[in-house]
């Protein structure tokens, strides 16, 4: 009996330890330190007074073959899913984001390990603002907060789009209308 038990409870310190690292692909290991993770971020514009305040979720999913966000923007006015993960035809990371607005993009993204970088360029497909491609930028900065920039290919002309530097906030439901 006490041998059951002893089995028993090695077993379970192995379940626990998995859970604390679960495996991911390995080319999804950059994303390591966004996952499990809540973050929050203001992308008002300078001089504006509306609040814009987005919150997301990164997490693994698919076993670990893909990683997953959900944001939402202001309880629910906008938001979206995306699923990141490797793909080999294209020897690159790549992902599909899916919006509540009705359009979705897709793209492919590189992570500079000297800068700790990862920049992303996407296509947009349906977006009733014109806006055809996205560029971004995404860092974890020393401090622990994610900065991200981006600029859109809008009406065939490179415009700045939303910048914002999000801080790890406690969980909280991601919310869609």
């Amino acid at each position: 009996m006490k041998v059951l038990v002893f089995i028993c409870c090695l077993f379970t310190g192995f379940a626990l330890a998995a859970e604390d690292n679960p495996t991911l692909h390995p080319k999804l290991e950059v994303f390591r330190p966004y996952l499990g993770q809540y973050w929050q971020g203001n992308l008002a514009e300078p001089g504006s007074d509306k609040q814009v305040i987005d919150r997301s979720h990164w997490f693994r999913a698919l076993n670990g073959q893909a990683i997953k966000t959900v944001h939402s923007i202001n309880h629910g006015e906008y938001g979206g899913e995306s699923f990141i993960f490797w793909d080999d035809a294209k020897n690159s990371l790549a992902y599909y984001y899916f919006t509540t607005a009705g359009f979705y993009t897709y793209g492919t993204m590189q992570f500079n390990p000297q800068s700790g970088e990862i920049t992303a360029l996407e296509s947009v497909e349906n977006n009733q603002n014109g806006i055809t491609q996205v560029k971004s930028l995404s860092k974890i900065m020393p401090d622990g907060s994610l900065q991200v920039r981006s600029s859109y290919l809008q009406n065939n002309k490179w415009v700045e789009g939303h910048s914002a530097v999000y801080q790890p906030v406690a969980p909280q439901e991601i919310i869609f209308k």
